[in-house]
């Protein structure tokens, strides 16, 4: 049985005129231990459909499957249930409590199921010695480096042990060096079965992916299956060999600079002036 299951959904934001069509009766379905990308052009979509499926949102139109339960049916509770016990959210601006260490921002989903503090606390460093960055267990968010906080990150969405990842570009704000951390963080996360759905805009990153699914103005446009270790095929084709600008843009730039340029004759007429290079005095120096 299918892990998520969406059916022909569709979201829409706003009413009458000013309606937006987010996603465009999107059908995807996913299996427990898989390593999803999620790639597209900005404004895609593509932070809608994780919404949707990490119960953030809910689809206007269509059928979505969690586990086999028919999402529409669940109360808000049994959503925030699910939510907090099944699914770990990964933010591309980390939103950790500035005001808080790292060892309590960890251990604060900790706290809506009851846990003592000394319990909470010691599952909370033992996560964030999982990640790596134990060391750093009393740090302030603003103390840490954009790979730590992001791999601070990671130890709160796992504390929970959830059975989905949802990472919506974790690396989009780090540098390449972290960036490789934060994935290779994930690869071993999803060697112990997680399911893991990420979205990112670069294509290196498809190299982490079993599975690889591109959007395109709220629907998707390709799904196909990749190699671990290899830049997926359809990553590497539309994004490394496509060009920047139509042959429109190009014909219509030549014009405009055609026109900017003044021609021969016109150069031909304008006066030319002279310019007199102006004479320097010597100063006689004085003998002292």
């Amino acid at each position: 049985m299918a892990l998520i299951e969406l059916q022909d959904v569709s979201k829409l934001y706003g009413f009458g005129d000013a309606t937006t069509l987010a996603l465009d009766e999107v059908s995807l379905t996913i299996n427990k231990g898989e390593f999803v990308a999620v790639m597209g052009p900005s404004g895609c979509g593509k932070s809608t459909l994780m919404n949707v499926i990490g119960l953030l949102d809910k689809p206007s139109h269509g059928q979505y499957r969690l586990d086999g339960k028919l999402v529409s049916r669940l109360s808000a509770n049994q959503s925030a249930k699910i939510r907090r016990d099944k699914i770990g959210f990964i933010f591309q601006f980390f939103n950790l409590l500035p005001k808080l260490t790292a060892l309590e921002n960890v251990a604060l989903p900790l706290t809506y199921k009851g846990m003592s503090v000394t319990k909470r606390l010691k599952i909370a460093s033992e996560m964030l010695d999982r990640v790596g960055v134990q060391s750093r267990e009393y740090y302030l968010p603003g103390q840490l480096s954009g790979g730590q906080l992001q791999c601070v990150a990671i130890a709160r969405a796992l504390v929970n042990n959830p059975q989905i990842i949802i990472a919506d570009e974790p690396t989009g704000n780090l540098d390449s060096g972290s960036s490789r951390l934060v994935m290779e963080l994930l690869a071993e996360i999803h060697k112990m079965g997680n399911t893991i759905i990420f979205v990112t805009h670069n294509p290196e990153l498809t190299r982490f992916a079993t599975r690889v699914v591109y959007m395109h103005d709220g629907g998707i446009i390709h799904d196909e299956a990749s190699t671990i270790g290899r830049v997926a095929t359809t990553a590497r084709k539309v994004l490394y060999t496509i060009p920047a600008t139509r042959e429109e843009d190009d014909l219509a730039g030549v014009s405009l600079l055609m026109k900017a340029l003044p021609s021969k004759s016109s150069v031909a007429k304008q006066p030319v002036i002279k310019v007199k290079k102006p004479r320097t005095i010597k100063s006689k120096a004085k003998a002292k």
